[in-house]
């Protein structure tokens, strides 16, 4: 028996006022897949995401997790949805006035208010272990680098043990290495937790080792999907010019082949 797509977009439609930002798109993820969305800033990546998850209202369209269509649930009911997907935002969202233990204990309280506080405790480690990151435990977000922003950002993802998770530009802002890393950060957390994540981007590396199938929106519609080495290989002169800057940079050590 063929299995159902854990998330199933179909005839997408947003617009603010004459802005048509989606004009009808449709893309299905399969359960334990990394999906790479791309597209030029404005194209629509983030609204897609947001009308997913009900943060905006489709003007027209089904919009299925866990073989729900979300556009007709009540707030009660898509919350208990969104209690099942994490997202990791593009600045990391840390409330500044608590710490990085107090922060992963807000969102596993906010989810999960019956677990006592050595639930809580071992929750916490695991997932800032997950992140290589136990020593910032009792940091302040102000004593963070930028990098490390991202990973508690990320542990306090995974802490909720969501079965999809949502990326919003994981590596934008960081240096080369750093983005390498939270790329490879990424793919563990797939690995170790066994979820399924869309992945919004402008970062061709993280791209390339982060996404199993990646799909290019182009004036509010898909304009193509493959694989990083379909899409590179492209005769396609819009497509290919994703691809120029990263290739700059292929002879250099350490790039993922």
């Amino acid at each position: 028996m063929k299995e159902e797509p854990i998330i199933n977009i179909k005839n997408l439609y947003k617009a603010f006022g004459k802005n048509k930002v989606l004009k009808g798109i449709s893309l299905t993820v399969k359960k334990g897949e990394d999906l790479v969305i791309l597209g030029r800033s404005g194209s629509g990546k983030s609204v897609a995401i947001k009308c997913l998850v009900g943060l905006l209202k489709a003007d027209k369209g089904k919009l299925e997790i866990f073989g729900t269509d979300i556009t007709k649930l009540n707030y009660k009911q898509l919350n208990k949805i969104r209690l099942r997907i994490g997202f990791m935002f593009q600045n990391g969202a840390l409330y500044d006035s608590m710490s990085v233990r107090e922060n992963l204990t807000f969102t596993l309280k906010h989810h999960a208010d019956h677990l006592t506080e050595e639930n809580i405790e071992k929750q916490i480690l695991e997932a800032l272990d997950s992140v290589g990151l136990i020593e910032a435990i009792d940091k302040m977000p102000s004593e963070l680098s930028g990098g490390m922003i991202k990973r508690i950002s990320l542990a306090r993802t995974i802490i909720i043990k969501p079965e999809i998770i949502f990326y919003d530009e994981p590596t934008a802002g960081l240096d080369t290495i750093t983005a390498q890393e939270i790329s490879e950060l990424i793919l563990s957390v797939q690995k170790k937790y066994k979820t399924t994540s869309i992945i919004i981007t402008h970062d061709m590396i993280c791209a390339k080792m982060t996404g199993n199938r990646i799909i290019l929106i182009k004036d509010g519609l898909i304009y193509v999907q493959g694989t990083y080495k379909e899409l590179e290989n492209s005769s396609d002169q819009w497509v290919k010019s994703f691809f120029f800057a990263t290739n700059q940079y292929a002879a250099a050590p350490g790039f993922p082949a």
